[in-house]
């Protein structure tokens, strides 16, 4: 049968990561990406689709097929222009990408989310992701797979001037985080892309949460 996994977000930080690393993998003989403009990327087995997300049931055949989505989409609030706008992207457009998966019969859905996810918590960011894993367990999918990286570290297509301090802080910070210290390590967009696919490659069922700390393993090899 052939093996079939799909990116939302291929153009994010995470996303292109996650999409050059199936490309790499001989597991996957086709990897779909729904993109909102397309990647320069050029590979046999990459197939692209520009979608409207405002209208993404109309998409419903691009999920026919896939075993694995892989759900990489999100964004700041600075960006989106307001917190309405951010829930579109980080909440809206993944819960209803995830409900046409499942309608379209795909087994498995891995999604990033963010450290202190929370659908009670205080901070509006976390709330947010807290809510968007509240609905994708709702979805009901054979594997579900919910990834809470700490900062990201890599290459954004964006210039995000406050990140990237934190992330030659957190690097420099780096030899300190052991213990219960080791969930706030920074991480590489990499290092999470690989613990997505590893992950998938195991099929496992059930909802499974993975901390910064077990991405940091699942991903370094």
């Amino acid at each position: 049968m052939t093996k079939i996994a799909m990116v939302l977000g291929a153009t994010g930080l995470v996303g292109s990561e996650v999409t050059k690393e199936l490309l790499s993998r001989v597991a996957w003989d086709e990897v779909r990406v729904l993109v909102r403009r397309p990647l320069e990327l050029q590979h046999l087995k990459l197939k692209q689709t520009v979608v409207d997300w405002e209208q993404i049931g109309q998409y419903k055949e691009q999920f026919q097929g896939v075993q694995a989505v892989f759900c990489c989409l999100g964004t700041t609030i600075k960006k989106a222009g307001s917190q309405k706008e951010f829930e579109r992207v980080d909440l809206d457009y993944p819960l209803a990408a995830a409900s046409l998966a499942k309608s379209q019969g795909v087994k498995q859905f891995l999604a990033v989310s963010s450290m202190g996810a929370s659908s009670k918590s205080r901070t509006f960011y976390s709330r947010t992701k807290g809510r968007a894993e509240d609905g994708l367990v709702g979805i009901g999918f054979q594997g579900l797979h919910l990834f809470r990286p700490s900062l990201l570290l890599g290459e954004r297509e964006e210039f995000r001037p406050g990140e990237r301090a934190a992330a030659v802080l957190m690097k420099g910070l780096d030899f300190l985080m052991v213990g219960k210290a080791a969930k706030y390590r920074a991480i590489q967009g990499k290092t999470v892309a690989k613990a997505m696919v590893n992950i998938a490659l195991a099929n496992t069922r059930g909802v499974h949460i993975y901390e910064n700390e077990v991405i940091h393993v699942v991903g370094g090899h």
